[in-house]
């Protein structure tokens, strides 16, 4: 397949969340392409942030004037979905960067329909071993996170910026969770808890950390306003919170001491930048779906007889 070639082939870059929108933005990047878009919700600002303006067309028109598709996964439109359809009935390659290691079934379905695309991208090998587990006639393709590698090289340039202190700076990550349980499987609490469950869980519980705490930064997801979250400042008000999001993810991570959520990309994101990362998932939640090793569970912080 070409897509890593701007040759002849016309490539449509096709995407909405904001997983999959850092990664493709970033791989338009490394590589030099100039696609035909296709992009819509979070995926739009973010393209715009790394790859300043952009000419973006309907999904009809970038599938109908491209040879192939390269496109992110989505649970909160369809968009993707209706790409791979659509080149799949134009007999045009598609492919599917994944950007998160959970549901990837789930991914390519909507209203009991599956769309596979001819090839599945994966950034590691523990997202390589998940893949073929699941999709045993589509072929999977290993390739470095081009995300991941952007991030390496900008923390070289921000590693300055991060000073040490008494206290403790946490920035808390959210996701959507109950949107997309709610979305996906008709019902909000279908993994045990909610985002707002998890935060009042740490908030609750926060002293377990055992150090005195400066700041507790509150980033809402892309998907998200921050006056979701306004209530935790009204229940914590002993806590010190504020708002997030006005930086980037990585200017805030750089910053902090400790990046705490459920299981949001954000998490493997501190990781990389070598800031402890904590779990929130409650005792009655699912497993964390993230295979890295490193992230601690909350929960057994708080009880660490849950680790027998």
């Amino acid at each position: 397949m070409s897509i890593q070639r701007q040759e002849s082939p016309k490539i449509c870059i096709c995407s909405h969340d904001a997983g999959g929108a850092e990664i493709l933005s970033s791989y338009v990047q490394q590589y030099g392409l100039k696609p035909i878009y296709a992009l819509d919700g979070p995926a739009l600002k973010i393209f715009q942030r790394k790859l300043g303006v952009i000419s973006n067309r309907t999904l009809a028109e970038a599938i109908n004037e491209s040879d192939e598709l390269l496109c992110g996964t989505s649970w909160q439109s369809d968009l993707e979905w209706r790409a791979i359809g659509m080149a799949r009935q134009q007999k045009k390659n598609s492919v599917a960067f994944l950007d998160h290691w959970g549901n990837y079934r789930e991914r390519f379905i909507r209203n009991s329909q599956e769309h596979l695309p001819d090839q599945i991208w994966v950034g590691d090998l523990d997202g390589e071993k998940i893949a073929r587990a699941i999709f045993h006639h589509t072929h999977i393709k290993v390739l470095p996170n081009p995300y991941f590698e952007e991030i390496r090289l900008q923390l070289q340039t921000l590693a300055s910026v991060y000073e040490e202190s008494q206290s403790l700076r946490v920035l808390y990550v959210c996701e959507p969770i109950r949107e997309h349980a709610l979305k996906e499987y008709g019902d909000e609490r279908f993994w045990g808890y909610t985002e707002e469950e998890a935060l009042r869980y740490f908030l609750s519980n926060v002293s377990k950390l055992n150090r005195a705490i400066s700041e507790i930064v509150i980033r809402p997801h892309p998907s998200e306003s921050y006056e979701k979250y306004i209530w935790a400042i009204k229940e914590f008000a002993d806590l010190p919170i504020r708002k997030g999001g006005q930086s980037t993810l990585l200017q805030e991570i750089v910053v902090c001491d400790v990046v705490v959520g459920c299981e949001s990309m954000a998490l493997v994101v501190g990781l990389l930048a070598e800031r402890r990362v904590i779990s929130t998932i409650p005792p009655e939640g699912k497993p964390l779906s993230l295979p890295h090793q490193g992230i601690e569970s909350f929960s057994r912080l708080i009880q660490p007889k849950l680790c027998l």
